[in-house]
């Protein structure tokens, strides 16, 4: 039987507690406040502001004592809940007396109750305007944190060398509304059972799927470009429809993986060089081109340079021909 949705006012609470204890800077409740799975989640609005797990969990105390101090002017608060599942979104007035500055802020919640206790197990902060324009600061708490997991990490983690890839599908939610529930539902398990037999036929791991999307990682580019061009090959030939269109982006460096996950830059850029591919196209990045450039059986087109979203400088990607 469904639960009802029904407004909350026992998250209202546990909201406004949460934005206290950030004016506050009161690390030790927002540790306490934030769920302890590694699916835990945040979103900034400034580029590279987002973060996860326990690293997030760990970091955040730290991240909040970096901004100014603030006066706090709460204008909507709602909250909602569904069994163990809850939400929330706000919209504030902060007013940093370092620069004077007032800027409207949008916040977004997702608690879900663990051991009867509601936790935080995603938060999403928006506004229009760059950390370094509001504040004049850029917060770097986080990203030490980051550095310092990749000096650190535990037994169970390891490090070294991999190529990661993205899948994206074209204009999925467009796809997604013209089909219905149903129908997607059954054309995005086909797509990723599909992905994750060419990834796992060449010796990769099927890290994770993002909705219409998958990452993966493979330990050497040669076997990353082979299940890239195995899938685009195996979508084409498909006979059923929908028709989709699959865009792929690869990048090969050093990673961290912990707890089956990976992070870092070169996660980042992969998909970033994703985001830059066509339909259809397998986009690879210099560092993935140059590692297999004189084998005869894999031909790329001629170099493009493109800006990257998040990553400064211009960027050489390659198109390989599948």
């Amino acid at each position: 039987m469904n639960q009802p949705i029904r407004p909350s006012p026992e998250l209202i609470a546990v909201v406004r507690r949460w934005n206290d204890a950030v004016h506050d800077k009161d690390g030790a409740a927002l540790f306490n406040m934030l769920s302890t799975s590694e699916h835990l989640r945040y979103q900034g609005s400034a580029d590279g502001e987002f973060w996860s797990g326990s690293l997030f969990r760990k970091g955040f105390p730290d991240h909040v004592a970096e901004i100014p101090e603030y006066d706090w002017q709460e204008h909507s608060l709602e909250a909602f809940e569904c069994g163990a599942i809850g939400w929330a979104n706000c919209v504030a007035t902060l007013h940093f007396a370092s620069n004077q500055r007032a800027m409207v802020h949008r916040f977004t919640f997702i608690l879900h109750l663990e051991d009867g206790v509601w936790k935080m197990v995603h938060c999403h902060v928006s506004n229009p305007i760059p950390n370094m324009e509001k504040l004049g600061i850029e917060h770097k708490a986080l990203d030490a944190l980051v550095a310092a997991a990749r000096e650190g990490f535990r037994q169970d983690q390891r490090e070294g060398m991999a190529s990661v890839m993205f899948t994206d599908i074209v204009n999925s939610s467009a796809i997604a509304e013209m089909l219905g529930d149903r129908v997607w539902t059954d054309a995005i398990q086909k797509h990723f059972e599909l992905a994750r037999d060419a990834i796992e036929a060449q010796g990769g791991t099927l890290v994770k799927s993002l909705g219409d999307g998958t990452m993966s990682s493979f330990p050497s580019a040669r076997t990353a470009l082979t299940a890239a061009t195995e899938i685009q090959r195996r979508n084409a030939e498909r006979p059923d429809e929908p028709c989709l269109q699959i865009r792929i982006g690869i990048h090969t460096g050093d990673v961290i993986q912990t707890d089956d996950d990976f992070f870092g830059t070169v996660v980042n850029k992969a998909a970033r060089v994703a985001a830059a591919a066509a339909p259809g196209e397998v986009c690879v990045s210099d560092a993935t081109q140059l590692l297999v450039s004189g084998q005869g059986d894999l031909t790329f087109g001629a170099p493009i340079t493109v800006k990257l979203k998040g990553l400064p400088g211009d960027h050489t990607v390659y198109s390989l021909k599948w």
